[in-house]
């Protein structure tokens, strides 16, 4: 799945993760900490939503 940020666009995809953020690849979006911000905007993650996996 792929949770994009609704202020930016910038893309969480749960099969590569976040590595520069420390989340490594694989990790499901439930896993992904409360306080994970954006790398491009720094919006919390109650503003990504869900794409069904469209890139």
């Amino acid at each position: 799945m792929i949770y994009i940020c609704e202020v930016c666009g910038w893309k969480y995809d749960e099969s590569a993760g976040c590595p520069d953020c420390g989340i490594a690849p694989g990790t499901p979006w439930e896993n992904v900490p409360e306080d994970f911000v954006c790398p491009w905007c720094g919006v919390g993650k109650d503003q990504f939503s869900p794409s069904g996996g469209v890139i």
